[in-house]
């Protein structure tokens, strides 16, 4: 178990059990390895999104009728990151949600970040520069090291995107706790397979389209409830509005109490989707979702004579010819960072792990 990793509960039988049941709603016709970039979705959440497509085509769909699977998501994400649902924020994507909290810095603030983090984590920070926001980029390794009285934030994903290391959590909300420096953390990555307490943190974010299963258009974010009226709404629209159908026309600024004042209006049949894919990592829960997860990537680390990780993320060197035999042997991956990327996740078993070492060390021609 990582030492940064705060597991809700422990793996049990039913966990394992959900688990099972959950593996029978996928039926790729490929080794699919390749939830880092886009999660598939559970039979579950196409049979709600059909339907509701269905209902759609003939005219006997409403707009308020999406205000149920939005809130039905947020609650399960709340649930599975350990915070109260009034603590979360929709959206679409985690750029829009990093660059709220970039407007939001005093002018003249140091942000703290991961050397090759993603951008849409760095951009929006980049961008204020003509406040004087300084951002300074460090090693991952030594990101608490970094930390000093200087630093007004720390912006950083929980697993990095290129390579599935994961950031010394402990270490860096201890270094932060000591200099008053607030946290935000790019969870995209983490939530669906690494247990996360995102309470511990000043602002969370994380989109739905990768380890939560949800078609690409659902994001959350958290915010710590003592921080929020402190945090400008810059993106407030009417779906931020305390009542959100009577929020629609004029002022005067009406927002809903708590993080929901963060809300932007949602790609409705996003959610659609992500509800019920929720439904399904929730039942299983974080702490089987991990164990499985990591014991995939770690069987598949084994058998090409990796050492064992802390990831369910795996990036190694191949040599020129591996993404030809990949593909012949019908194993879905990615390349980042010149690097072959490979994650196991829900819809995976150890025969997948399996047929993905045989095909990197060339003992599978498809």
């Amino acid at each position: 178990m990582p030492k940064n990793a705060t597991v809700q509960g422990v793996s049990d039988a039913a966990g394992w059990s959900a688990l099972a049941l959950a593996q029978t709603e996928f039926d790729p016709e490929v080794v699919y390895l390749n939830t880092a970039s886009l999660g598939l979705p559970p039979r579950r959440s196409l049979q709600e999104l059909q339907q509701v497509l269905d209902q759609w085509r003939a005219g006997n769909t409403s707009p308020p009728a999406f205000d149920a699977p939005v809130e039905a998501a947020r609650a399960a994400y709340a649930g599975l990151v350990g915070v109260d649902p009034s603590d979360v924020a929709v959206g679409s994507q985690v750029s829009i949600f990093a660059g709220l909290i970039a407007a939001a810095l005093p002018a003249g603030s140091e942000v703290l970040t991961a050397a090759g983090e993603f951008t849409s984590i760095v951009f929006p920070f980049l961008a204020q520069a003509s406040r004087g926001v300084l951002v300074r980029e460090v090693p991952l390794e030594h990101l608490a090291d970094a930390v000093s009285a200087r630093t007004a934030l720390v912006a950083v994903s929980a697993v990095q995107s290129s390579d599935g290391r994961l950031a010394d959590l402990d270490a860096l909300t201890d270094a932060c706790a000591g200099s008053g420096t607030r946290i935000l953390l790019d969870t995209t990555q983490a939530v669906g397979w690494l247990p996360v307490d995102a309470s511990r943190f000043a602002y969370t974010m994380g989109g739905g389209y990768k380890w939560l299963l949800a078609p690409r258009g659902t994001c959350f974010l958290t915010v710590q409830p003592e921080l929020v009226d402190a945090l400008i709404p810059h993106t407030a629209g009417w779906y931020a509005g305390a009542e959100r159908w009577d929020s629609l026309y004029g002022g005067p600024l009406r927002l809903a109490d708590g993080a929901r004042r963060f809300d932007t209006s949602p790609a409705w049949h996003s959610w659609v989707a992500q509800a019920p894919a929720l439904d399904l990592l929730t039942a299983i829960g974080p702490a089987t979702l991990h164990a499985h997860a990591l014991g995939l990537a770690n069987r598949f680390r084994t058998s090409v004579g990796l050492p064992p990780g802390n990831s369910a993320i795996v990036s190694m060197a191949t040599d020129p010819d591996a993404a030809r035999r990949l593909d012949r042997a019908r194993v879905v991956g990615s390349i980042r960072a010149g690097r072959l990327r490979l994650a196991f996740h829900v819809n995976n078993t150890a025969l997948d792990a399996d047929r993905a070492a045989d095909a990197v060390l060339g003992r599978v021609q498809g």
